[in-house]
């Protein structure tokens, strides 16, 4: 196993990478490699997906937590660890500390979601919920750390918790030798930095290329300027990667190591996870899917075969709900609609069968008769509709407009 104390005292190699290996052996499964045809026809090059979703607890977040728990000297061990988080790590932590015999104590934000709270227990972990936001769960869980001599388990930033993601790396080589480019998602930055640090060692010929959401990229500043830099706010619907600061033990690392750090926009994130859903079968949070929206946003840019590391598969069904909408809009699946017709009886079925034979399926409708801006004889509807992508709503629209309908948009 690595030795914290000797890794906090030099710089990681991949050797340490190897070691945290060999301790995972038997506890963090070799997750599988899947190639998905849709990307590979986008890209020009295979396109393999690593399915770290499918991992313990659902995220790689297992690897770091216990290789960092199983480094901890006997004495460490007997005060117990805390952690902060509101998914992820939470599970990852609740994991290792069970299988290792120590006692965890998780703080979680008040509004995390309740399947993960529950899963977070149920892995051995006291939860305890504390604040609206992480970072004040965090501050918790280190106010905790300090009163009660619990060792503090960060999320990313200790060298032991980036040995252990760089596991991953490891795979990879291994599963897909010729690959020429590694895409994954990037948060405080311990994943990124983990394969970065294990294939540049091996294989400085593969480019390593990190994947931020725009409303929380801390990486480009921070690496402009060339020291950690803190966001004044953060906003994303993938809380995976929603860091506002990127850890300064993963940042030398990407700084020294990693290609290029990319961003990429909520609806294709969004978007990324229904391909996922879709096409590879695959449940992918949407932290997890930000390689694969980077692969949508600029599918020609990337040197293959590729490989896009689905870093975690854990997603509230509510917050899946919301984002398959969001993704399907993004798409051009949904098309919302407004439009006057004339205010008599059957005009109302008379619409409902022009988009009939558009194939357009009606979601709601709002029909609308008394309203002052409305003629005498006038009444307005307001459709959503389900509908093949975007050819298919401009389609649509002109179909609606042809039968001499006034469309409002």
């Amino acid at each position: 196993m690595v030795a914290s104390a000797s890794a906090s005292a030099r710089a990681l190699t991949v050797d340490d990478i190897s070691l945290a290996q060999k301790t995972l052996s038997g506890v963090a499964r070799i997750t599988a490699m899947e190639g998905s045809r849709h990307l590979t026809r986008l890209v020009g090059d295979p396109v393999h997906l690593k399915c770290e979703n499918l991992q313990r607890t659902g995220s790689f977040k297992i690897r770091g937590a216990y290789v960092r728990i199983a480094a901890m000297s006997p004495e460490e061990r007997a005060r117990g660890v805390v952690a902060a988080s509101a998914g992820n790590h939470a599970q990852g932590v609740a994991l290792a500390a069970s299988l290792l015999g120590v006692s965890s104590t998780v703080f979680m934000p008040v509004g995390a979601p309740l399947p993960k709270l529950a899963a977070t227990q149920d892995y051995g972990a006291e939860v305890r919920l504390h604040g609206q936001v992480v970072d004040e769960a965090l501050h918790a869980a280190q106010e905790y750390a300090a009163e009660t001599g619990a060792v503090f388990i960060h999320p990313f930033d200790h060298p032991d918790i980036v040995a252990g993601q760089g596991t991953v790396g490891l795979e990879i080589l291994e599963q897909c030798p010729e690959v020429r480019s590694i895409v994954v998602g990037v948060g405080g930055g311990g994943l990124a930095a983990g394969i970065a640090l294990a294939v540049k060692s091996l294989r400085p010929d593969v480019k390593v290329i990190g994947v931020q959401a725009e409303g929380a990229a801390a990486y480009p500043p921070s690496l402009a300027a060339g020291h950690p830099v803190a966001l004044d706010s953060v906003s994303t619907m993938a809380d995976g990667i929603k860091v506002g600061r990127p850890g300064d033990v993963p940042f030398k690392i990407i700084g020294e190591l990693v290609d290029e750090v990319r961003t990429v926009s909520e609806d294709a994130l969004s978007s990324a996870l229904l391909l996922c859903l879709e096409r590879a079968k695959l449940v992918v949070e949407p932290a997890g899917a930000s390689p694969v929206a980077a692969l949508l946003s600029e599918p020609e840019s990337f040197d293959g075969p590729v490989v896009a590391v689905l870093s975690g598969g854990n997603v509230d069904p509510l917050v899946l709900q919301r984002t398959l909408r969001h993704g399907m809009a993004a798409a051009g699946r949904y098309l919302s609609l407004r439009l006057r017709l004339t205010d008599r009886p059957g005009a109302l079925a008379a619409l409902l069968g022009e988009l009939s034979v558009a194939d357009a399926n009606v979601l709601d409708v709002s029909h609308v008769r008394t309203d002052p801006r409305l003629g005498l004889t006038e009444a307005e509807v307001e459709l959503h509709l389900e509908t093949k992508g975007p050819e298919h709503c401009v389609d649509v629209a002109a179909a609606l407009r042809k039968a001499g309908y006034t469309v409002m948009g």
